[in-house]
């Protein structure tokens, strides 16, 4: 509980508040040892890490008929085809690349019920290539709207990532725009909207987690 108060009042993932904390111990110990040049490349590593674990306030402009982005970063890939591991429906595709600038912090794309989260190991090839999907370690979340259509979204592990963070459990509940969990340090997100949403976004385009529609209902 400690915890997730420090990391809400410095806005900061909960995951990056102990890796902070024992860079910034490390660089007082060099402090007071006299070693001036490794308290500076302390100072500038907690600085980078905190700044890779920022997670800001983000409130939804739109929440009804719209799919929002999970990620921040830079759509890659726009296409139709089925979820990996689930039932053979065709969706729409949206990937977002993260690059170690983004926020990581990944949010729900619709108000839904969560109806699986399957993690699946793998590869750590780079992210950004359309073969990730299916080759790397991921992390499959299946929702399910009010209106009983199915959402879809994976947490896609990089060539630097090493660790996916998913705070969710088939039955929860989720909101548009809540923080659902966070992929550590260059990474993706793929979008699964059903057919009767159309993408509202294009490749190269930058969007925002919890803010950015990238697909609303037709």
């Amino acid at each position: 509980m400690l915890l997730i108060l420090v990391a809400k009042a410095l806005h900061l993932a909960p995951e990056g508040i102990g890796i902070t904390l024992a860079i910034a111990g490390a660089t007082v110990v060099a402090l007071v040892m006299g070693l001036n040049w490794l308290a500076l490349i302390g100072v500038i590593l907690a600085l980078a890490v905190a700044g890779f674990f920022r997670d800001p306030e983000r409130t939804p402009n739109r929440i009804t008929d719209v799919v929002l982005s999970g990620a921040d970063g830079r759509v890659t890939d726009i296409a139709e085809t089925a979820l990996p591991g689930a039932a053979p429906s065709r969706f729409r595709r949206v990937s977002v690349f993260m690059s170690p600038l983004n926020v990581h912090v990944n949010r729900a794309s619709v108000s839904a019920e969560v109806m699986s989260v399957t993690h699946t190991a793998g590869e750590f090839r780079a992210a950004y290539r359309d073969y990730a999907s299916e080759h790397n370690e991921r992390n499959t979340i299946l929702f399910k709207d009010a209106d009983g259509r199915d959402h879809g979204m994976v947490q896609i592990a990089g060539y630097l990532a090493r660790r996916i963070v998913c705070r969710l459990r088939p039955g929860d509940r989720i909101m548009t725009g809540q923080r659902i969990g966070m992929i550590m340090f260059g990474s993706r997100v793929d979008h699964y909207l059903p057919l009767e949403y159309r993408v509202t976004v294009k490749l190269g385009d930058r969007v925002r987690a919890g803010q950015s529609v990238i697909g609303e209902r037709v």
